[in-house]
């Protein structure tokens, strides 16, 4: 009776701790199976240098105010983002100050021409007025050599009187002749100054007039306007060109992109940059449109380093990758990311890279067992990119731990 008395008690108490260690392996099994896995794959693997940037376009024209107006104001803009067609207005200002351009060198022109017309009518006086002078000299000179030659019926005083003022006529006559090349000369030297002017005083309004078709600037490409900062109010109040602002003559206002030349400008780090060639392929993503991804090869390379302007500087490469089909709906100075393909693994077996642990310097997957329990597994590492990791000693389509199981005992 008294074993009967303690076995039963005994036996209750075996059922228990067996029922209770049952109950922690269902749970720890229930545990290992919840946890978060994926299968290894077998396929392709890109072994990649991943890199951020942004959009910029490499070929791109600035729109800039007419030259040699003053008070330019803008009366009229394109709304700032918007795609315009080539020959598209984009901008126009206030045409008042070259009206009153091309009325000054309006005015400017009619006096020129009238001091031209003054001085072709004075010379023609001057001209005429010598013919008379030169035409006066000749009648004295003859009329001394007539007297001269009638020496032999005059006294010989009359007779040396009469070669004397013969002399005299003969130097008024020379005098008049260079007198009247002169007159002449000095004429074409004064009509040929009052003509240049004349024909500057043309091209000045020429110039004014055209002025005025320049109020309203035009993009020689298709693109995206986008507008600059003026900073005429001083650095901290410096915002976009909008309208009302003022531009002084030749002041570059906004830039239209050619979106047929959008490319990825992005940050190489150093210790990639010997990886790379001129010519590998890529992969671009948008920030902005997640859902697609671009096709891109790198297309040039820094050959030096250059600091970035944000804190802690940094020193990196500039990398331009172009994508080999830019769409309509990309802008520059969109975020982008882009994974550069330094190598392909052809029927690779690859697993997630935040599933490669490591128990005492080796690497190891947890592989999910029959009995749904995960236990370490040894792998080996032939590359790795930012998100997987391709791996031998390990079959395709095989269950796999993404966080380390808890309690797992390190063989």
């Amino acid at each position: 009776m008294k074993l009967r008395r303690f076995a039963i008690p005994l036996l209750a108490l075996c059922l228990i701790g067996g029922a209770t260690l049952a109950w922690f392996k269902l749970r720890k099994v229930q545990a290992e199976a919840d946890l978060p896995s994926a299968k290894s794959r077998q396929g392709e693997f890109l072994v990649i240098v991943r890199c951020r940037g942004e959009l910029g376009a490499e070929r791109s024209v600035q729109i800039a105010a007419p030259l040699r107006v003053s008070d330019l104001q803008i009366v009229w803009m394109a709304p700032p983002g918007s795609a315009v067609a080539a020959g598209h207005p984009v901008i126009r200002f206030d045409p008042s100050g070259a009206n009153q351009q091309v009325n000054v060198r309006t005015a400017s022109l009619r006096q020129a021409q009238a001091n031209l017309e003054q001085a072709a009518a004075q010379a023609r006086i001057t001209a005429e007025q010598d013919k008379l002078d030169l035409g006066k000299a000749r009648y004295e000179l003859e009329r001394a050599r007539l007297e001269a030659s009638q020496q032999a019926i005059r006294s010989e005083i009359q007779g040396a009187e009469a070669n004397i003022d013969a002399r005299v006529a003969e130097g008024k006559l020379h005098v008049a002749e260079a007198s009247i090349e002169l007159h002449r000369k000095s004429d074409e030297a004064k009509l040929a100054s009052l003509t240049r002017l004349l024909d500057q005083e043309q091209r000045e309004l020429d110039i004014a007039q055209r002025q005025i078709a320049f109020m309203e600037v035009k993009t020689p490409i298709a693109g995206v306007i986008t507008y600059l900062t003026n900073t005429s109010q001083g650095w901290m109040n410096a915002q976009p060109f909008k309208v009302g602002d003022h531009a002084f003559p030749g002041a570059v206002v906004a830039a239209v992109p050619d979106l047929t030349t959008i490319r990825v400008e992005a940050k190489i780090e150093e210790v990639d940059r010997g990886q790379l060639t001129v010519g590998n392929p890529g992969l671009v993503r948008i920030d902005a449109l997640p859902e697609k991804t671009w096709k891109a090869s790198l297309v040039s390379i820094s050959p030096l380093t250059e600091q970035s302007f944000e804190w802690p500087p940094t020193r990196s490469f500039r990398a331009y990758i172009a994508l080999d089909e830019p769409s309509p709906e990309l802008r520059p100075g969109m975020n982008s990311s882009a994974d550069i393909i330094i190598n392909r693994l052809p029927n690779a077996i690859s697993v997630p890279a935040k599933a490669v642990f490591s128990d005492q310097g080796r690497p190891i997957v947890y592989l999910k067992n029959a009995a749904g329990a995960y236990e370490p597994h040894p792998i080996t590492i032939e590359a790795r990119n930012p998100d997987e990791v391709a791996v031998k000693g390990l079959e395709p389509d095989k269950q796999i731990a993404l966080v380390e199981p808890p309690q797992k005992a390190k063989p």
